[in-house]
Protein backbone atom coordinates (compact mmCIF):
# COMPACT_ATOMS: atom_id res chain seq x y z
CA UNK A 1 0.00 0.00 0.00
CA UNK A 2 1.55 3.44 -1.18
CA UNK A 3 2.11 5.82 1.78
CA UNK A 4 2.12 9.42 1.40
CA UNK A 5 4.82 12.04 3.03
CA UNK A 6 4.10 15.30 3.43
CA UNK A 7 6.25 18.17 4.82
CA UNK A 8 5.49 20.08 7.72
CA UNK A 9 5.16 22.93 5.31
CA UNK A 10 2.55 20.58 3.65
CA UNK A 11 -1.09 20.90 3.89
CA UNK A 12 -3.13 18.10 3.51
CA UNK A 13 -6.27 18.24 1.59
CA UNK A 14 -8.41 18.47 4.90
CA UNK A 15 -6.14 21.44 6.41
CA UNK A 16 -6.73 23.45 2.96
CA UNK A 17 -10.49 23.24 3.78
CA UNK A 18 -12.07 25.86 5.68
CA UNK A 19 -12.86 24.95 9.43
CA UNK A 20 -16.42 24.97 9.03
CA UNK A 21 -16.60 22.32 6.12
CA UNK A 22 -14.69 19.33 8.31
CA UNK A 23 -17.15 16.89 9.77
CA UNK A 24 -16.91 16.15 13.16
CA UNK A 25 -19.10 14.41 15.63
CA UNK A 26 -18.49 15.74 19.17
CA UNK A 27 -19.06 13.72 21.92
CA UNK A 28 -22.12 13.48 24.63
CA UNK A 29 -21.86 13.13 28.52
CA UNK A 30 -22.21 9.64 28.22
CA UNK A 31 -19.33 9.16 25.26
CA UNK A 32 -17.16 11.43 27.67
CA UNK A 33 -17.64 9.22 30.78
CA UNK A 34 -16.89 6.20 28.79
CA UNK A 35 -14.10 7.72 27.64
CA UNK A 36 -12.96 8.46 30.99
CA UNK A 37 -13.59 4.97 31.94
CA UNK A 38 -10.96 3.10 29.29
CA UNK A 39 -8.48 5.99 29.76
CA UNK A 40 -8.51 4.79 33.04
CA UNK A 41 -8.12 1.46 32.80
CA UNK A 42 -5.20 2.28 29.94
CA UNK A 43 -3.27 4.04 32.48
CA UNK A 44 -3.12 1.16 34.73
CA UNK A 45 -2.31 -1.16 32.02
CA UNK A 46 -5.82 -2.48 31.15
CA UNK A 47 -6.07 -2.52 27.02
CA UNK A 48 -10.39 -2.96 26.37
CA UNK A 49 -10.81 -4.02 22.89
CA UNK A 50 -6.60 -2.81 21.60
CA UNK A 51 -7.29 0.22 22.96
CA UNK A 52 -4.55 3.02 24.15
CA UNK A 53 -4.21 6.45 25.13
CA UNK A 54 -2.96 8.97 22.92
CA UNK A 55 -0.94 11.98 23.78
CA UNK A 56 -0.77 15.17 21.87
CA UNK A 57 0.34 18.42 22.79
CA UNK A 58 -2.51 21.11 22.26
CA UNK A 59 -2.12 23.16 19.49
CA UNK A 60 -3.06 26.29 20.96
CA UNK A 61 -2.59 25.28 25.20
CA UNK A 62 0.94 23.79 24.71
CA UNK A 63 -0.43 21.28 27.16
CA UNK A 64 -1.09 17.77 26.53
CA UNK A 65 -4.16 16.24 25.76
CA UNK A 66 -4.96 12.56 26.33
CA UNK A 67 -8.18 10.09 24.91
CA UNK A 68 -8.43 6.80 24.35
CA UNK A 69 -7.85 5.12 20.74
CA UNK A 70 -7.86 2.18 18.50
CA UNK A 71 -4.82 1.63 16.93
CA UNK A 72 -5.22 -0.32 13.97
CA UNK A 73 -1.97 -2.64 12.74
CA UNK A 74 -2.78 -3.12 9.45
CA UNK A 75 0.18 -4.82 6.89
CA UNK A 76 3.22 -3.97 9.48
CA UNK A 77 2.17 -0.56 10.03
CA UNK A 78 0.06 1.10 12.67
CA UNK A 79 -2.38 3.28 11.97
CA UNK A 80 -4.71 5.98 13.81
CA UNK A 81 -8.14 5.97 12.46
CA UNK A 82 -10.66 9.71 13.54
CA UNK A 83 -14.10 7.56 14.01
CA UNK A 84 -15.32 10.93 14.95
CA UNK A 85 -13.99 13.24 12.01
CA UNK A 86 -12.40 16.09 12.53
CA UNK A 87 -11.54 16.03 16.43
CA UNK A 88 -9.92 18.47 18.73
CA UNK A 89 -6.64 15.35 18.44
CA UNK A 90 -6.85 14.93 15.28
CA UNK A 91 -6.17 19.51 14.98
CA UNK A 92 -3.38 18.42 17.39
CA UNK A 93 -1.66 16.03 16.11
CA UNK A 94 -1.64 17.46 12.09
CA UNK A 95 -0.12 20.26 14.04
CA UNK A 96 2.63 18.59 15.94
CA UNK A 97 2.99 15.88 13.84
CA UNK A 98 3.58 13.03 16.61
CA UNK A 99 2.63 12.27 19.99
CA UNK A 100 2.90 9.04 22.15
CA UNK A 101 0.38 6.01 23.32
CA UNK A 102 0.48 4.42 26.16
CA UNK A 103 -0.44 1.69 27.80
CA UNK A 104 -0.10 1.97 31.48
CA UNK A 105 3.73 2.15 31.84
CA UNK A 106 4.94 1.31 28.31
CA UNK A 107 5.01 4.65 26.39
CA UNK A 108 5.61 4.90 22.27
CA UNK A 109 6.82 8.43 20.86
CA UNK A 110 5.82 9.05 17.65
CA UNK A 111 5.36 10.84 14.08
CA UNK A 112 2.49 10.57 12.28
CA UNK A 113 1.29 10.90 8.55
CA UNK A 114 -2.06 12.19 7.46
CA UNK A 115 -3.07 9.71 4.48
CA UNK A 116 -4.56 10.59 1.53
CA UNK A 117 -8.27 9.93 0.87
CA UNK A 118 -7.64 7.81 -1.74
CA UNK A 119 -5.38 5.50 1.00
CA UNK A 120 -7.76 5.07 3.02
CA UNK A 121 -10.57 2.83 1.93
CA UNK A 122 -9.18 -0.44 2.87
CA UNK A 123 -7.79 0.68 6.42
CA UNK A 124 -11.28 2.08 7.30
CA UNK A 125 -12.83 -1.66 6.44
CA UNK A 126 -10.57 -3.34 8.36
CA UNK A 127 -10.81 -0.78 11.33
CA UNK A 128 -14.84 -1.53 10.70
CA UNK A 129 -14.52 -5.00 11.25
CA UNK A 130 -12.64 -4.61 13.99
CA UNK A 131 -14.61 -2.03 16.10
CA UNK A 132 -17.75 -1.22 13.98
CA UNK A 133 -19.28 -2.55 16.74
CA UNK A 134 -18.17 0.48 18.99
CA UNK A 135 -17.63 2.73 16.21
CA UNK A 136 -20.45 2.14 13.50
CA UNK A 137 -22.59 5.16 14.62
CA UNK A 138 -20.17 7.23 13.09
CA UNK A 139 -20.00 6.10 9.80
CA UNK A 140 -23.31 6.30 9.13
CA UNK A 141 -24.34 3.70 5.92
CA UNK A 142 -20.61 2.85 5.71
CA UNK A 143 -19.57 -0.59 7.26
CA UNK A 144 -17.01 -3.10 6.40
CA UNK A 145 -19.18 -4.61 3.81
CA UNK A 146 -19.22 -1.18 1.74
CA UNK A 147 -17.58 -0.98 -1.51
CA UNK A 148 -13.94 0.98 -2.12
CA UNK A 149 -16.08 3.45 -3.57
CA UNK A 150 -18.66 3.92 -1.09
CA UNK A 151 -15.63 3.77 1.66
CA UNK A 152 -13.89 6.41 -0.35
CA UNK A 153 -16.77 8.50 -0.79
CA UNK A 154 -17.14 8.44 3.15
CA UNK A 155 -12.94 8.75 3.67
CA UNK A 156 -12.77 13.07 4.14
CA UNK A 157 -14.75 12.15 6.99
CA UNK A 158 -12.70 10.35 8.78
CA UNK A 159 -8.68 11.54 9.21
CA UNK A 160 -6.39 8.63 9.16
CA UNK A 161 -3.10 8.83 10.37
CA UNK A 162 0.42 6.58 9.77
CA UNK A 163 2.44 6.43 12.74
CA UNK A 164 5.93 5.42 13.18
CA UNK A 165 7.44 4.64 16.64
CA UNK A 166 10.30 6.53 17.68
CA UNK A 167 11.27 4.38 20.78
CA UNK A 168 9.78 3.47 23.80
CA UNK A 169 10.64 4.61 27.36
Amino acid sequence: MPHTHTTPQAKSPAQAQPEGHRHYIKPGRLDTALNGLVRWFARRGVSLMGTAELSVLGRTSGEWRCIPVNPLSYEGATYLVSARGHSQWVRNLRAAGGGRLALGRRTQHFTAVELTDEEKPALLRDYLRRWGWEVGRFFGDVDANSTDEELLAAAHRHPVFRITVDGSR
